[in-house]
């Protein structure tokens, strides 16, 4: 061998290493550029900065005034505080008794305590104010309390209450008629569970279903049989997008494990982002979440992040639907699987869910909450191509998935009384002037806010609203325990979103409008809209940035 064809040989090596080189630092400048510009859109950083936020508590002395508020203010703020206590550990001893002797022992009740105000304020505020976690009863749009106390109920059950509770009660109660005489015999199907998947497949226009116990389960199929049928390992997420608390698809704060390597956080409705998938060739799925389009690259709105008046939250429907199909168009062309994550959203903006709702199709959808008419469910949906978790050619080639309950006999009965009644004239009445009548509902509301001088208004997606505030105050998160003493029920986030049931009336719709203006007016004569004049969002994040660097280099 020549020296020269040894140069020549060693050149070739050389160049082809840098053009790897190169190809992989494009690769990666495309993927930097795809990733949303806050902390969401990069979660290792997210990650270390939230592992090193102090823990902090405003003193009694400095907690009704942290803005600087005069005395007159603070001692309004203080009274206003007091009352309000009083009057909501009044009216439910026994409830709040319950709640506190239980919390010693439920992990999750512990959690939400915790979280449902910023830190700062929690310690003073909890000497003040509780809230009960038990129900008795539910009726309408009512649940009661241990103590008799009704509220108007905008919980949503977590996203499962989407036709109201009556109708869920009946669900089940059908149900468990239905598939009495076999009870919960498992591994076996119950007979109705064949009218369940015919109906589902028609729902969906999908070819084959497969049943898990929840929706987090759900999408751990999804993911993993579009896996096993592209041979490929990443998966693609939005900035802000909840999926279940796994690990691949909750990669950032509030998981002990570093972030994936086979899961990418992109910017949604970006054009950077279809550039990546473009030109990448280890893409197995994308995930989409429709209530994202609420707001895009944030996370859920919650009251404990609420330190300011910088909530943003915009729907827009048409600008979303263009999103979802180019988004359709680029996976068709690089066979990547397009999964629509409607555990939460399914059956609440149309019948046919997202796929219907914006005309997009996607390749695997997954349903949970209200499907089983009340009772825990996950379902996948897909075509014949995706959804095969064998190969005949290569029988030890397999995409195995069990669950103990899946396909439990009582939630088949639930889900099959469910289905049918989808397809009753007054459901699909229902649907049919959804979105009117809930745009005009939203507009009364804000108009009413509007004529009374509020810095309120309400914004969201068909029947899932979340309240934004127009001041930059420290104690918008407030507004929570202002609406609880008006009677009306929030999930443990806060006034961060309010999920209707459909079966609200005309008449239940303007008790809640009455309600929620009033404890709107209350809290502010209580003094907590009060701002310091030239006050900003701005302003209040440095203020608090300074704080935690004060504390963090104590």
């Amino acid at each position: 061998m020549t020296v020269s064809f040894v140069n020549i040989l060693v050149g070739l090596v050389v160049l082809a290493i840098l053009i790897r080189l190169i190809g992989k630092a494009w690769q990666r400048l495309q993927l930097s550029l795809a990733k949303n510009p806050s902390l969401g859109g990069h979660l290792r950083w997210a990650k270390r900065i939230a592992r090193r936020i102090p823990g902090y508590s405003y003193p009694e002395q400095r907690w009704f005034a942290i803005d600087g508020a005069p005395s007159e203010i603070s001692q309004k703020r203080q009274a206003g505080l007091t009352a309000l206590g009083k009057e909501l550990t009044g009216r439910s001893p026994l409830t709040l008794r319950q709640t506190a002797e239980s919390k010693k022992m439920i992990a999750d009740l512990q959690f939400i305590s915790q979280y449902r105000v910023p830190f700062q304020f929690r310690d003073v505020l909890q000497q003040h104010i509780q809230i009960g976690s038990f129900m008795q009863s539910s009726d309408g749009v009512w649940i009661t309390d241990m103590d008799g106390v009704r509220l108007i109920d905008v919980t949503g059950s977590y996203g499962v209450n989407v036709f109201g509770q009556d109708f869920y009660k009946s669900c089940i109660e059908e149900g468990s008629q239905m598939v009495r005489a076999l009870g919960p015999v498992l591994g076996a199907y119950h007979p109705c569970v064949l009218e369940n998947i015919q109906k589902l497949c028609a729902i969906s226009n999908k070819d084959q279903v497969s049943f898990h116990m929840s929706g987090t389960e759900a999408v751990m199929q999804a993911v993993r049989v579009a896996r096993y049928q592209t041979g490929r390992n990443k998966i693609v997420r939005f900035t802000g997008a909840y999926h279940g608390w796994w690990d691949d698809v909750q990669p950032g704060p509030g998981n002990p494990m570093p972030p994936s390597k086979d899961t990418l956080t992109l910017r949604e409705m970006h054009e950077n982002t279809l550039r990546v998938l473009r030109n990448r060739k280890d893409i197995a799925c994308v995930l989409v979440n429709p209530l994202q389009a609420m707001h895009p690259n944030q996370a859920a709105p919650t009251d404990n992040t609420t330190v300011d008046g910088s909530r943003r939250a915009f729907y827009d429907r048409a600008s979303y639907t263009l999103w979802l199909k180019a988004l359709r168009d680029v996976c068709t062309a690089k066979g990547i699987v397009l999964i629509f994550d409607e555990v939460f959203m399914g059956f609440r903006l149309a019948r046919g869910g997202a796929q219907e709702y914006f005309g997009v199709e996607a390749d695997v959808v997954t349903y949970g909450k209200t499907l089983a008419g009340g009772l825990p469910i996950g379902v996948v949906c897909g075509k014949d191509k995706w959804m095969t978790r064998f190969r005949n050619d290569r029988p030890g080639d397999i995409c195995f998935a069990r669950g103990t309950f899946n396909a439990h006999p009582y939630v088949m009965g639930a889900m099959n009384v469910f289905l049918n009644r989808l397809e009753t004239e007054p459901v699909r009445q229902t649907y049919r002037v959804l979105d009117e009548t809930w745009l005009a509902r939203k507009a009364k509301l804000n108009e009413r806010f509007t004529l009374a001088g509020l810095p309120v208004r309400v914004e969201g997606i068909s029947t899932v609203w979340t309240v934004l505030f127009d001041v930059p105050s420290r104690y918008n998160w407030m507004l929570q325990f202002y609406m609880r003493r008006e009677g009306i029920a929030l999930s443990w986030v806060g006034t961060g979103r309010m999920i209707f049931s459909l079966n609200f009336t005309d008449t239940d719709f303007d008790m809640l409008v009455e309600r929620f203006v009033l404890a709107a007016q209350r809290m502010s004569a209580d003094g907590w809209w009060w701002t310091p004049e030239g006050q900003t969002n701005k302003h209040i994040k440095r203020q608090i940035l300074m704080e935690m660097l004060q504390q963090f280099w104590r």
